[in-house]
């Protein structure tokens, strides 16, 4: 293994952070998905998104889980949404934030953002909750 091959600190403090918040089985599954293509994008995620933000002192998980599902219902990026709602199962966030954080989606970035996310959530801890009967 060359230098170049070693991870820097950031991507290793973001790889665990990433596996805390999301779950080794969403991350074994990104990581044995990657490509020649997005292998880039995957690391430059994995140490800024990761390494930097989400392993940040100052907030918990569960604050950054509230504020992340917000932006991201507001932008209406449902996929990355939908992932984030399931993660709050590792994060600590309730339901009842991600409620709160909605309805002030509904009124910062749009009534129609927040009910599209609202539907998606819904469907999420519908699931989520099948699952859990059958586990």
């Amino acid at each position: 293994m060359t230098p170049a091959d070693v991870p820097s600190h950031r991507y290793a403090e973001g790889m665990a952070t990433r596996r805390i918040v999301l779950g080794d089985a969403h991350v074994d599954r990104a990581e044995a998905n990657k490509t020649d293509f997005d292998e880039p994008f995957q690391e430059l995620i994995t140490e800024a998104a990761w390494g930097h933000v989400w392993s940040r002192p100052g907030w918990t998980k569960r604050q950054r889980s509230i504020v992340t599902i917000a932006l991201l219902a507001a932008l209406g990026q449902d996929e990355e949404l939908v992932m984030h709602i399931k993660a709050t199962a590792n994060t600590g966030a309730t339901q009842d934030d991600i409620c709160e954080a909605l309805l002030h989606v509904a009124i910062y970035a749009g009534v129609p953002a927040a009910n599209h996310a609202i539907k998606l959530a819904k469907q999420v801890y519908k699931d989520l909750a099948a699952a859990e009967k059958t586990a």
